[in-house]
């Protein structure tokens, strides 16, 4: 009993030691000491029950009982029994925080913050691995198959993760997994008493086995195969133009203080959810304004080597007035203020809140929710937009060409000056160079680079992107020029900011199509991200790059319009107006390529229909593949049979020639009696072994001990004695077979393959239906024949590993350094 408690002990230690991996998604360690508390709860359960003799099924419901108080204690409803027993209210609200945890898994990237859906999820998953590991590992007394729980746990950062899995965590989990197997076996090694070698020797305390010594090195050279390898193959990283992590600071250069909404991952969240076939109302926006533009709720500012980031922001309560950048009004510019009302559902869970615009003033919002005016998000660390309602007023700007054009370039001690740093890529600051050639304001340099991205241009919007072999993203997408909005996006804030003016990637949903009186109801599909360039006196000015033919409620303005749109022609004099047709260009060629359907917000086919393969003909294939694989033991048979009959004659017995004058025959010197004895003998063979092979498939007895006449005798008795052709065939075969083996001269000329039909006949005869479809489909005869060889391979390679075993022993140094200390 003791080593029991010692063995549940180690597998308890072992579970939380194989949960180490999940350091690299959480962003504190709140998770393992909740585990912690889970599996100790656990372990002390299993104890008890076996301290009683408790039952094996006992033990696992005392686990999971432990195991729900744990988590009742943990994750309180408000409704338990002194504070830790569960009611039905509890388990509701553990079913709620379970459906919620996969909303979180959603919203955040690693790392992901301490929140109560994720730590429940997590803490509920490693009680279980470790229920599990106890049951297997102590009760079952099975150490390695705990190892199948452990990997599971595991294998949630390696799903989850952006990058690779950190090494180091590994290693832990590895080392707990060895040390369980270790304990098990030392304690199985006790329990049986001194240990002997094989040839009666004894072996001292201190002095390891072959075997365990060979295997603590190949879990050594194991583990530090695991680790080495992936780190020397290189890897698939994320994209550089659709990678965000996790950033730090408030836009001036200090570092931020504002929790962890920087950790969610936009760019993968936008591309998932565009490429969901499944369309789910996340946001219901009522406005005033006519025409209003995206709704907004993150932007990415920080070029890396790897892409834009998004880093934590920071702002004060949006309980008080928000302070937003205050421009001087100038002529070109108009502002006017709006309010909007914004119901977000449960199907949108993040720690941002989509507004418009520039937001003035918020309602309905707590202390929680916080404004960044750098970012201009509103944000919080404690709460998420989960089916949130609030209402908010706000400022629309909108700017003529002629004003922008009269902004001035960035000031040298501008705060924003950071922000012109970009990786140096050659090909794009070439590209960038050659768009702005002779461009004088800011904004004309904008201007050329954002209508760089034109159908002319050879760019088109499919929500599927192609690599390259750049070695950067960047120069992929400009090569290839086909992708979403998040790679345009990108892309055009990477060339402005090259171009020396401040840009950045927002985040936001389009105005779609499902609109009524001013009411907007928003789905995944329009999901959208598009470019900001900051013009000195004006502020941020939105640029949407992306295709408008490819948008669901694309978004134009003044200053960067549509730049596929066909122009507009003046009909000359004389001529009226009417319907044209439109030309063929290449913008008109691309308008429907990758186009969304405003109903659903699915892709819709081009004028061009594209061939798809149907459905059925997959199942025709499936059906045709599977029945060729039952074919092959068929066919298999088929080809033996063949291969046995040979299409030969029945051996020719030789006829005397005439002797010629020396009385010697005259074709003597060209008679071989050996070749024909041969072929005789070969054809009783092949003739006997076809029957065998037809009494396997018939399920009529064979004995391998019995003679060839013996055989053949207890078939003329047992099977084919109604059948008197039968009877005298399988005699004949028998007969010839016997021959072969034993006499000199074997039997000839004798009609052995008529024989073999007839016996073969009259045993389909004899045979049910079944044995007969399984004779003629799946010949046991054959199944039997790769079962033979399958266990002589196999032992084949026990006896070589066998062999090379004892070879190595030999010449262990071990052994070698012990017979030197004898002598």
């Amino acid at each position: 009993m003791i080593a029991h408690r010692n063995l549940g002990l180690v597998a308890a230690a072992a579970t939380l030691l194989a949960a180490a991996p999940l350091s690299a998604i959480f962003d504190r360690w709140t998770w393992l000491i909740q585990s912690t508390i889970a599996v100790a709860v656990v372990a002390a359960a299993a104890a008890l029950t076996r301290l009683g003799r408790v039952p094996l099924w006992g033990q696992m419901l005392s686990m999971v009982a432990g195991l729900t108080l744990a988590l009742a204690w943990l994750f309180p409803s408000g409704s338990e029994l002194l504070g830790i027993v569960p009611t039905p209210a509890t388990f509701g609200h553990f079913g709620s925080l379970a459906e919620a945890s996969m909303e979180d898994m959603r919203s955040y990237g690693v790392k992901v913050p301490d929140t109560d859906p994720l730590l429940f999820i997590t803490v509920l998953g490693i009680g279980g691995v470790a229920v599990l590991v106890d049951l297997v590992a102590v009760g079952m007394r099975r150490p390695a198959l705990a190892g199948l729980p452990m990997l599971a746990v595991y294998s949630v950062p390696v799903a989850v993760y952006v990058d690779s899995v950190p090494p180091v965590p590994f290693v832990i989990g590895t080392a707990g997994y060895l040390w369980l197997l270790v304990t098990d076996n030392v304690d199985k090694v006790r329990r049986f008493g001194r240990r002997f070698t094989g040839d009666g020797r004894g072996v001292d305390v201190w002095e390891a086995s072959p075997l365990a010594s060979a295997g603590r090195r190949l879990a050594a050279v194991g583990v530090v195969v695991a680790v080495v390898l992936p780190l020397a193959v290189p890897g698939m990283t994320g994209g550089l133009l659709d990678t965000i992590g996790s950033g730090t600071g408030d836009g001036t250069g200090r570092p931020g203080q504002g929790g962890s909404p920087g950790r969610i991952d936009l760019f993968a969240a936008l591309s998932g959810q565009l490429n969901e076939r499944e369309v789910a109302d996340l946001v219901k926006v009522t406005t005033d304004e006519p025409a209003p533009f995206y709704l907004r709720f993150g932007a990415a500012d920080e070029l890396r080597q790897d892409g834009f980031r998004v880093r934590t922001p920071t702002g004060r309560p949006v309980t008080r007035e928000l302070s937003g950048p205050q421009e001087p009004d100038r002529a070109g510019v108009e502002r006017n203020r709006y309010r909007a009302t914004v119901e977000v559902t449960k199907n949108l869970a993040m720690p941002y809140l989509p507004v418009y615009g520039e937001p003035v003033r918020t309602e309905d919002l707590n202390g929680n929710w916080a404004y960044d005016t750098n970012l201009q998000v509103v944000f919080s660390s404690r709460e998420t937009s989960r089916d949130k309602r609030y209402a908010f007023e706000y400022v629309r700007t909108t700017y003529s060409a002629p004003a922008l054009r009269q902004a001035p370039p960035l000031p040298a001690d501008h705060t924003l000056r950071r922000q012109l740093l970009t990786p140096r890529v050659p090909e794009v600051e070439t590209l960038v160079k050659t768009l702005i050639k002779g461009k004088t304001t800011e904004y004309d340099k904008v201007r050329a680079i954002y209508d760089y991205f034109s159908a002319d241009n050879g760019f088109s919007y499919a929500l599927t992107t192609e690599g390259g072999t750049s070695g950067q993203d960047i120069v992929n997408f400009l090569n290839n020029k086909v992708g979403f909005c998040q790679q345009y996006a990108a892309a055009m804030a990477w060339l402005v900011r090259a171009a020396g003016v401040p840009a950045r990637v927002a985040f936001g949903f389009t105005n779609g199509a499902n609109s009524s009186g001013g009411t907007y109801t928003l789905t995944n599909r329009n999901l959208h991200a598009w470019t900001e360039a900051y013009f000195v006196g004006f502020g941020w000015v939105p640029f949407d790059a992306t295709p408008a033919y490819g948008v669901q409620g694309a978004a134009r303005s003044a200053w960067a319009p549509d730049t596929d749109a066909p122009e507009e022609t003046t009909p000359e004099p004389g001529t009226t107006a009417g319907p044209a047709e439109p030309e063929a260009t290449p913008a008109a060629e691309r308008r429907n390529e990758g186009q969304e359907d405003p109903s659903s917000g699915l892709p819709v086919d081009s004028g061009t229909p594209t061939r798809t393969v149907p459905v059925w003909l997959w199942w025709v294939a499936g059906a045709v593949a599977l029945l060729a694989l039952l074919a092959v033991p068929a066919l298999r048979r088929l080809a033996l049979r063949r291969r046995r009959s040979g299409g030969r004659a029945p051996a020719p017995v030789p006829e005397a020639a005439e002797p010629d004058a020396t009385g010697v025959p005259a074709d003597a010197r060209r008679m071989v009696v050996l070749a024909d004895a041969d072929r005789a003998r070969a054809d009783a063979h092949a003739a006997w072994d076809e029957l065998l092979d037809t009494l396997v498939d018939f399920r009529v007895r064979v004995d391998r001990t019995e003679t060839p006449r013996a055989t053949a005798d207890r078939l003329a008795r047992e099977s084919l004695a109604e059948d008197t052709d039968a009877t005298t065939a399988v005699r004949l075969l028998g007969r010839a077979e016997e021959r072969a083996r034993y006499a000199r001269d074997p039997l000839t000329g004798e009609p052995l393959l008529p024989a073999l039909r007839r016996v073969r006949g009259a045993l389909a005869a004899r045979a049910d239906r079944r044995t007969r479809l399984l004779a003629a489909i799946l010949p046991p005869s054959v199944l039997l024949r790769w079962r033979t060889a399958t266990a002589d391979g196999s032992a084949g390679l026990v006896a070589s590993y066998g062999r090379l075993r004892l070879t190595l022993v030999r010449w262990s140094p071990r052994r070698l350094l012990a017979g030197r200390l004898a002598r």
